[in-house]
């Protein structure tokens, strides 16, 4: 398909830069597409009226990834000559390794040597290769296209993460670290109340808008949770360049669905109820899963996926999506329309820019259900 089919009109006071306090107090909008190709329904909520938007034996499944200090900056050294670097981490590949997208890759050939730190300036050999005074390196291994690069740290495992946690920060998107910088209310603001997996480098930003409160309120109107694991990579916020979509490659992210969840997933459908993924993380990881299975069901599944969503992707796995508004001509605006047809979420995405709905990783959410499902939210 086009990828200017996906385009549309954002404007730029439309990207939050910090996101609603409390969190449950976010805008909602519920998005139910029409049978007959007809217009949407359409109606305005919060993300604390979740509970009243989904049926008693319903099951949200949620991504428990937490967000690392992924983003480094440090210093090529090559013989006397050393370049300032920027690299954002984006997926595990080895207890000392790492796949990453560097800035500006050009300046990176095989065998540099990068030092990354508060320290990083000093090219004293007295350093060596421990995390010393703030200070961590890496060799680049290998160097591949887009500006990515495989990085062998010189600590490994809980070593290498108590690094990071000291010499990174917050990767937060683009598009809010282009109009201000990481800060420490970050920590906590681009992190779930459930976060527990180390390893994502970029917030499932549908559960942000989730509180215990909001928990509480979900387990009372009979709605209960299970969790996935997928460790979102930095891929998520590369621009699709490609004019079309079968010319684009996504980068792959490692998850995990645990034989306990994907119990409870069949034993939620057995019983008449629906799967509500909390994100496009959790959805992409069911569906990889489904995908993998010959009859197409949810079982226990552990690897990478790379899986790319667009219109006339078959859903199995899952039948009501809640997901924030994502950016034009991007693979998760790609995904919702694939979702709930592009023409519902053309008409919703106007609905919410007119209204002036929050879009992107601080924004606001939607709750969306399937075009191709054969059945719609009953009226409220």
């Amino acid at each position: 398909m086009k990828v200017d089919l996906f385009d549309f009109e954002l404007p730029e006071s439309a990207i939050a830069v910090r996101p609603a306090e409390p969190r449950d107090a976010a805008r909602l909008l519920r998005v139910v597409p029409s049978k007959d190709g007809a217009s949407p329904e359409l109606s305005d909520w919060q993300a604390r009226d979740l509970p009243n938007l989904l049926r008693p034996g319903d099951l949200l499944v949620l991504n428990d990834t937490r967000v690392i200090p992924a983003r480094l900056t440090g210093l090529r050294l090559r013989g006397d000559n050393a370049s300032r670097i920027e690299a954002t981490l984006h997926m595990r590949e080895a207890p000392d390794a790492w796949r990453a997208f560097a800035r500006p890759a050009k300046r990176l050939a095989v065998g540099d040597l990068i030092r990354f730190g508060a320290h990083a300036a000093s090219t004293d050999a007295d350093h060596g290769a421990a995390c010393a005074l703030g200070q961590l390196e890496a060799r680049v291994e290998e160097k591949g296209e887009g500006g990515e690069v495989l990085l062998r740290f010189s600590l490994s495992g809980a070593y290498l993460d108590e690094a990071l946690e000291l010499v990174g920060v917050m990767p937060l998107p683009p598009y809010i670290a282009s109009k201000r910088p990481e800060d420490a209310r970050d920590r906590s603001d681009y992190q779930t109340v459930y976060a527990r997996e180390d390893g994502a480098v970029a917030a499932p930003t549908a559960g942000l808008h989730m509180t215990p409160r909001l928990f509480d309120d979900l387990k009372a109107a009979g709605v209960d949770h299970v969790f996935v694991t997928l460790h979102v990579g930095a891929g998520t916020f590369l621009p699709v360049k490609a004019d079309d979509t079968d010319d684009h490659r996504m980068h792959a992210e490692r998850g995990v669905i645990t034989a306990e969840t994907a119990a409870r997933i069949a034993a939620t459908r057995a019983a008449g109820g629906r799967i509500v993924a909390v994100g496009t993380t959790s959805l992409r990881l069911l569906e990889s899963a489904a995908a993998a299975d010959p009859d197409g069901v949810v079982r226990a599944w552990s690897g990478a996926t790379d899986i790319f969503i667009t219109p006339g992707f078959r859903f199995r796995a899952v039948d009501v999506l809640m997901t924030n508004f994502h950016l034009p001509r991007s693979t998760l605006f790609m995904l919702v329309s694939a979702f709930s047809g592009l023409p519902a979420m053309r008409a919703a995405y106007a609905h919410a820019i007119a209204a002036g709905y929050r879009f992107y990783s601080y924004g606001d959410a939607s709750l969306l259900f399937r075009a191709d499902s054969g059945e719609t939210a009953p009226s409220l």
